[in-house]
């Protein structure tokens, strides 16, 4: 770029807050007229940047860094809607709730959550996931027989594996039966600090 075209760093932050406060204009008319089908954010947290994602349904993904966020949001473009714009604005409660979990001051979610993205016994095994308490453990053979389906347990491991929401539907406190972690989406680290600050309670 010649030099005269080039921004000085006051210029150049002046049009950043330009850009910032355009699109915060964007995202809050297309949620006005109904024309944002996905809102999305990403927020920092002790297991690393989670992308959240949000329907008007509810709180449809969560994904860890090692995901690939830039991915995440195709398959939802793909599965869901293209119309899909970072609004930090429609995911308030969630950003707050995952702020207090990680000061160790909630120990459940409030939140209206839109399962879209699983089904059939996934998605039972997913809606069963909440009834294993903060700082509890259960085996994928315990989960498979709350599931209605006690042999199904490698199915189990499969949709924890699978689960859209980590973190807000608890996938990470379904352990092996000889007591190690097993797999998670966000891996063996992060399943480890989630289960010991729960565990420090």
């Amino acid at each position: 770029m010649p030099p005269e075209l080039q921004l000085q760093p006051g210029e150049e932050a002046a049009e950043h807050a330009t850009l910032a406060r355009l699109h915060l204009r964007l995202a809050a008319a297309a949620e006005h007229t109904g024309l944002l089908d996905v809102a999305y954010t990403v927020i920092d947290t002790p297991v690393g940047e989670l992308l959240l994602a949000a329907t008007p349904a509810g709180l449809v993904r969560v994904s860890f860094a090692c995901e690939n966020h830039d991915a995440v949001l195709s398959a939802l473009a793909e599965r869901i809607s293209p119309r899909i714009l970072a609004s930090p604005e429609r995911l308030q409660a969630a950003t707050a709730q995952i702020g207090e979990y990680f000061a160790g001051t909630r120990h459940g979610f409030d939140l209206p959550l839109d399962l879209r993205l699983t089904a059939g016994f996934r998605r039972s095994v997913v809606e069963h996931l909440t009834d294993i308490g903060y700082g509890s453990t259960a085996t994928y053979a315990a989960v498979a027989a709350l599931a209605g389906s006690p042999g199904a347990v490698r199915a189990v491991g499969t949709a924890c594996a699978l689960n859209p929401l980590p973190v807000v539907v608890p996938c990470h406190r379904v352990v092996r039966s000889d007591g190690s972690t097993g797999g998670y989406r966000g891996g063996p680290d992060a399943k480890r600090l989630l289960l010991n600050l729960e565990a420090a309670a």
